[in-house]
Parts: structure tokens; sequence; C-alpha cells
């Protein structure tokens, strides 16, 4: 379970974070992320539509991308909004799979984070 103060609640962080932040998709996952200058906890937040399945299945994968992303959270920068959007496919997907997907989306997020700032990167934009 995310730390209460990591949690996302308000739909303006939900909104500043979809648009205004970068975006990584993957099959079963689109991450969202918005860097702000604030010196809080980063905020957290997912959503998962009906198009991924009933309410037991939603709650489901949400609990699932919630545990994988307790163990990730050091990894965002202070005052950070990151939205986690489950597609259809994060219904039936392994957890393996699924924690395999969101680490390549916030790596591409957070290695385009440097190159924001000028820090060289692979060569590829």
């Amino acid at each position: 379970m995310l730390p209460s103060a990591s949690r996302m609640r308000r739909g303006d962080e939900f909104a500043d974070a979809i648009r205004r932040g970068r975006r990584a998709g993957r099959p079963t996952l689109v991450a969202h992320l918005n860097l702000r200058d604030a010196d809080e906890p980063p905020l957290v937040g997912f959503v998962v539509s009906k198009a991924v399945g009933g309410a037991v299945v939603r709650n489901q994968v949400r609990r699932r991308l919630r545990h994988l992303l307790r163990s990730r959270l050091p990894l965002l920068p202070r005052g950070s909004l990151l939205v986690v959007r489950a597609n259809p496919p994060a219904a039936s997907a392994r957890s393996e799979h699924l924690a395999a997907e969101l680490d390549i989306a916030l790596s591409r997020l957070l290695r385009r984070r440097g190159s924001d700032a000028g820090t060289p990167t692979d060569g590829r934009s």
C-alpha cells in the first residue's frame, strides 16, 4: 500500500499530470509524469476505466499497480505527479509482466527528465 502522503486525490492534480506531464506508453499501461518545483513527496494516482473490466477486476488491477509502485516511489523526484493509466490488457497480465512494463515506462520518463536538463542520454530522442 502506498503511504497516505503519496496518494493523489484531487482531480486538478490528475489533470495537471496528464495534460502537462510527459507520457510513456506500454501495451498494458500508460504513465504520465509531471515534474513540479515543489518540495513535497511525489504523488501517485491511478486511472482504471471500465474498459479494463468490471469493478472487481478494476480494483484488482489498481491494487496490483499500487503495490508495484510502493517499492518504486523513491525513484520519483520530489514534487512530481505520476498518473498510471491501466489499459485493458492489464487485467490479464501477470504481475511480473506488469512490473516490467511499469519499470520500462518509468525509466523512459526519468531518462527524458535527464535529457530535458541538458544531460546527454543514449543519443536517441
